[in-house]
């Protein structure tokens, strides 16, 4: 069978230039690109930041500053602010995005499942009931069911109530 499904919004991913080295430090020190970046929000110990290849509409990264492999490694007051950050975030998706549930999850090395292993992240996915079909399963497809940019912004925009 050769049915093709056709994203033309994905062409971006596939078209853009790649980034050498480790993703996350490039974000880090380039704060001038944060909007290209997709950067919801950055301080001293971390930043917050879309996934690209989400799982739902909403779903973000909390990601430390510090490049790390090592979650035990990390300095405490840099997880227990991601941890804050992570409160904070479920509020958001919650009553911004009105999500019925979050995942929040760390896949540590590549043995876990990490796409990005030499550098720890968070990840927050927001759920509704009966987000999953048979198409992720049967068609090893994901449906993103609105704009990335739309929903990029929204949350950009409503960050400030929840920080």
């Amino acid at each position: 069978m050769n049915d093709v499904l056709y994203a033309p919004w994905r062409d971006e991913y596939v078209t853009e230039q790649k980034i050498e080295g480790c993703v996350f430090c490039h974000i880090v020190s380039h704060t001038e690109d944060d909007a290209k970046l997709h950067v919801l929000y950055r301080d001293e110990y971390c930043f917050m930041v879309m996934n690209k290849y989400p799982y739902t509409p909403g779903h973000f990264m909390i990601i430390p500053n510090i490049h790390t492999d090592k979650l035990e490694a990390l300095p405490s007051e840099t997880w227990l602010h991601m941890s804050a950050l992570a409160q904070k975030g479920v509020a958001l998706l919650k009553e911004g995005l009105h999500a019925k549930g979050v995942n929040i999850g760390m896949n540590l090395g590549a043995a876990a499942g990490a796409g990005i292993a030499e550098h720890i992240h968070m990840h927050l996915v927001p759920r509704w009931e009966r987000d999953t079909n048979f198409i992720t399963s049967i068609g090893h497809t994901r449906v993103y069911s609105t704009d990335f940019e739309k929903i990029y912004k929204k949350i950009k925009e409503l960050l400030p109530k929840y920080l």
